[in-house]
């Protein structure tokens, strides 16, 4: 049975989407999220716990209008992902059907939902769920960066330290670095189980790629590569521990 999250900035339109979608008999479980970054999180959640965790996601049904990160960016996002949930759009616009079904989504639902045309959406969704169960293999996790109307895919093994710029963060590489808009706090959350710390309110380094800590007068930093980056006080210790018992393996 499918595990669902349901993406709408409309409380009205979620409320009556989770209602569908909870009465399908294949559907195991709904819940909602009021906008983009909030899904997100919960995504990111999901991945980490992996694909058999309390939090899994299996299917996204996803609004395309929504405040800060739509629909389409947060499913641009997704797809840089090693194992994406499947995508369905719910939207009141005919216009952008060809661009979801390029970010290969399961299918295109337009508002006002009728109940017949969502329970073929979710039958979709059932049927490539199990299709990708019995054939799934790992890959590196991935994150897309647009470089000049290119999209890029920068393997996260790649990433050595983050660098938070409001709504964005920039992504520091051995050969560059690379702004996408995601928060850090995100990131933070998606990826600690990959070895990424918080060391500052600024920064989230890969506990693999510190070369030196260092402690000069009271104030703590670490070197990643040509990079010296400060480690607030309240995560110094919380820093010196992982890496001690990182080195004795």
């Amino acid at each position: 049975m499918l595990r669902v999250l349901a993406v709408d900035d409309e409380a009205p339109a979620l409320g009556e989407l989770l209602y569908l979608l909870r009465a399908d008999p294949r559907v195991r479980s709904a819940e909602g999220a009021a906008d983009a970054t909030e899904a997100l999180r919960r995504i990111g959640r999901a991945l980490e716990a992996g694909p058999d965790g309390d939090e899994g996601i299996d299917v996204v049904f996803l609004d395309i209008h929504m405040p800060g990160l739509g629909g389409l960016d947060l499913a641009r996002l997704l797809g840089g992902f090693a194992r994406p949930p499947l995508i369905v759009f719910v939207t009141a616009h005919e216009g952008f059907a060809v661009q979801a079904f390029d970010l290969e989504a399961v299918d295109y639902v337009l508002k006002p939902v009728r109940r017949e045309r969502l329970a073929e959406a979710v039958r979709r969704a059932h049927e490539l769920v199990h299709a990708q169960t019995a054939h799934q293999t790992p890959a590196p996790e991935q994150i897309p960066v647009e470089l000049g109307g290119v999209t890029r895919f920068v393997s996260v093994d790649d990433i050595a330290y983050v660098e938070a710029h409001g709504d964005y963060a920039r992504l520091h590489t051995d050969h560059g670095s690379h702004l996408v808009r995601i928060p850090l706090s995100t990131l933070e959350e998606r990826w600690a189980a990959r070895g990424f710390v918080r060391i500052h309110r600024r920064h989230l380094v890969a506990l693999s790629r510190v070369d030196e800590l260092r402690l000069d007068g009271g104030a703590t930093s670490v070197r990643v590569g040509d990079a010296e980056l400060a480690v607030s006080r309240r995560h110094a210790r919380h820093l010196r521990d992982l890496l001690m018992r990182r080195a004795r393996g």
